[in-house]
């Protein structure tokens, strides 16, 4: 349902508009926290879901460790 000449496109067209800008459908319809995340984290988050629980766990132990090389070398910068 629209209101003054308000369009809203269906589910499906909306998804197919957001895989086509490579955003995700969150990025086109709100101002969410996930907004940034590209289509391509979404499918390698995707991905690291179906890993087995020990393989889980080195994949989040490797990107702690890059995200906490980055923050710290993003304070030795000051």
């Amino acid at each position: 349902m629209t209101s003054q000449g308000e369009n809203i496109p269906s589910i499906d067209v909306a998804a197919k508009i957001a895989d086509s800008l490579g955003v995700t459908l969150d990025y086109l319809v709100k101002d969410g926290e996930y907004e940034r995340i590209d289509n391509e984290t979404l499918k390698k988050l995707k991905e690291i879901q179906h890993l087995d629980p020990e393989n889980k766990s080195h994949v989040f132990a490797t990107i702690d460790a890059f995200i906490k090389a980055a923050k710290l070398k993003s304070i030795a910068a000051l």
